[in-house]
């Protein structure tokens, strides 16, 4: 896999993202840059000449009235004043307003149109303006166009019997037209540049760090390629450790659970193998025995006697019935193995289940001469179980139990009840089971060979661990070569509500 950044699908949707938030911050700075600049100019120019009308007042008014004794304009006054201040600023504007705001004169308005003189601009923010000495920055109405605002200086005169106030524009619109085309001109040189060289180092360093911060990731893709291609030991180093702990960790997690799954694949494939191994053999086994006692029958039967004759029949009898035994067992396995079984548990008295599997059991080992003894006490409570799973599990013990103790040999049901649960326990005095055996025997078709019979315990044992299981509990298995074997489970006590 190669490591380029560029080839990379999500570094590259990383570093084009990157690279437009920088372009969005860039534009946003550039224009709130401006914005705030413009706001600190006008800011700053209005509290440099917060003072300028009540001084024009101070000086102009002190000989001179606006408005003379007929209610005239002094418009010579207003001349000189205008003379004056544009001497100092060119972009300052001066008008006379009355006390309900209409503008009375100014240099800078044509008087001879009708709507000059109709023009009337808010008193708020003079009002304000005056009251606050002109210490906060406020914008008042443009007499030229009163849908804009504009910063301005204010003050209040009373002369003789007129009154009124001096309103001058700080920054009026001949100025501000200059103003702005010098400095759009001068904020996109600056934003452009400024931007230029921010999205360069900033691009740069965001590759950059998109390039470190991409390193576990990167190390992950590889760790997977590695994997896809067969490595299954490869695992990520330091996995807990990196900044992508959750995902790393979770991959080898993965990645050794994958590992432990298909080891498992392979020993159940190791032991389905074996499986059918045995099971072709045994089943070939009786078959042939029949097939062949059959074709000796068909082509002896008149050289035999009647007692030879039943002897073949006994056989052929014996082996039809080991044949089924074994097919059902593979059946009732395959359910279990399936888990299509489920467990229908009820309450029951175990007590009553051992009794009877002891009496039915009675005439086998009666044949074998066996003793067959049942020890449980009086009381034992219910449990709750499946009693048909129980009684088969009890039932393919105890078939092991005849099966691998000698003549004149014992084998023992005990039913021992204890705080929570009865144990059950199947003891034989058979020829045991080597330790290192121990762990086989309940494998399917796990075959273990004896001093005295070279047959394995076939799939009883297996049916019967699998009966357990469904039952939330375990089989424990204690035995000693050449003294005996006891087989061991506990159901749980029935809790009444």
């Amino acid at each position: 896999m190669s490591t380029n950044i560029l080839s990379n699908r999500l570094v590259k949707k990383l570093t084009f993202s990157f690279l437009a938030i920088l372009l969005l911050a860039g534009l946003g700075y550039t224009i709130s840059t401006i914005y705030f600049s413009n706001q600190y100019f006008y800011e700053t120019t209005q509290r440099l000449h917060a003072n300028l009308a009540q001084d024009l007042i101070d000086e102009k008014f002190v000989d001179a009235s606006p408005i003379d004794s007929t209610g005239a304009i002094n418009k010579i006054l207003f001349g000189d004043i205008m003379h004056d201040m544009m001497a100092v600023n060119r972009a300052i504007e001066v008008y006379l307003l009355d006390m309900d705001g209409h503008v009375q004169y100014s240099v800078v308005l044509d008087h001879d149109a009708p709507k000059t003189n109709q023009k009337q601009i808010s008193l708020l923010p003079i009002k304000e303006f005056i009251g606050n000495k002109g210490q906060s920055f406020i914008l008042g109405d443009d007499p030229k166009n009163t849908a804009s605002k504009k910063v301005f200086s204010a003050a209040k005169f009373s002369k003789g019997s007129s009154e009124g106030y001096i309103y001058i524009i700080l920054a009026g619109e001949e100025y501000l037209t200059t103003r702005d085309n010098l400095f759009r001109s001068y904020a996109l040189k600056l934003g452009l540049g400024t931007s230029i060289l921010t999205l360069f180092f900033a691009a740069l360093l965001g590759v950059l760090s998109v390039w470190y911060l991409t390193k576990n990731l990167r190390e992950l893709v590889f760790a997977a390629k590695r994997f896809q291609q067969g490595d299954l030991e490869y695992r990520i180093k330091n996995a807990e450790k990196s900044d992508l702990a959750g995902v790393t960790t979770t991959y080898n997690n993965m990645a050794k659970t994958i590992l432990e799954d298909i080891d498992k694949i392979k020993s159940v494939e190791k032991l389905r193998r074996e499986l059918i191994a045995n099971i072709s053999h045994d089943l070939r086994t009786p078959l042939s025995i029949i097939q062949g006692y059959i074709e000796t029958l068909q082509m002896k039967d008149e050289d035999l006697s009647k007692h030879e004759r039943l002897d073949y029949l006994k056989t052929i009898n014996s082996s039809g019935e080991r044949l089924s035994k074994l097919i059902a067992q593979l059946f009732e396995y395959s359910k279990l193995e399936a888990n299509q079984i489920e467990p229908q548990k009820e309450p029951f008295l175990i007590s009553e289940l051992a009794n009877d599997i002891h009496r039915n059991y009675q005439v086998l080992a009666d044949q074998k001469n066996i003793d067959l003894n049942l020890e449980m006490g009086a009381g034992i409570p219910l449990v709750f179980a499946d009693i048909s799973l129980v009684e088969r599990a009890i039932q393919n013990l105890m078939d092991n139990a005849l099966k691998f103790t000698p003549e004149n040999g014992r084998v023992t049901v005990i039913i021992t009840p204890n705080n929570k649960d009865v144990e059950i326990t199947i003891k034989d005095s058979g020829p045991g089971i080597k330790k290192e055996n121990q762990a086989l025997i309940f494998e399917r078709y796990r075959q273990t060979k004896t001093a005295r019979n070279k047959e394995g315990a076939g799939l009883g044992l297996a049916i019967v661990k699998k009966i357990i299981e469904l039952h939330n509990a375990s089989i424990k298995v204690l035995s000693r070569p050449n003294e005996g074997t006891s087989f061991s489970f506990s159901l749980p006590i029935y809790q009444m509500a």
